[in-house]
């Protein structure tokens, strides 16, 4: 028998999870930009190296992520909480007044992030309401020293020096 979950539950309950906030970004052939707040991202394998993120059906940028050959993971820095909020809005420029240069497959790259993966897409899956981006990272930039973006319970939060 099927059991029956009340969405709400489940979402509460899945944000006990802690996790990191990152930004996905890139840009269609038409060269339309394009990115999201995500907090669905995952590491998957070493060799080959492999990361793991999901968007939902119904968002708005879905068809040019659905276009796109490459992608661009900005893990967030504990001060880029307005950064976040910035591209989880929708109907505004998530672009707009911000400094971006170009990476592989003239995806936009965002600044001083913690850490920056580029990556080409290696599979699309249908997932429930989601679709499912397996990724190859081909090149990477990280910040030892930085302080992650943490996201709780639906909202952010501060890591604790231990």
């Amino acid at each position: 028998m099927k059991m029956t979950l009340d969405p709400r539950t489940l979402r509460d309950t899945l944000g006990l999870f802690v996790t990191g906030v990152t930004i996905i970004t890139a840009r269609s052939k038409c060269g339309e930009q394009v990115g999201i707040t995500a907090n669905s991202f995952n590491s998957v394998s070493l060799d080959p190296p492999l990361i793991l993120w999901s968007i939902s059906k119904t968002s708005r940028s879905l068809p040019i992520f659905e276009t796109a050959d490459h992608f661009a993971v900005h893990i967030l820095r504990d001060d880029q909480k307005d950064l976040s909020q910035r591209f989880a809005s929708s109907g505004i420029d998530k672009f707009d007044c911000l400094r971006t240069e170009p990476g592989l497959g003239n995806t936009p790259l965002l600044p001083d992030c913690a850490a920056l993966l580029e990556c080409s897409i290696f599979a699309r899956y249908p997932a429930g309401d989601h679709m499912i981006y397996v990724a190859q990272v081909e090149k990477l930039q990280s910040d030892p020293e930085a302080r992650p973006l943490v996201y709780h319970g639906g909202r952010y939060a501060a890591l604790a020096d231990q």
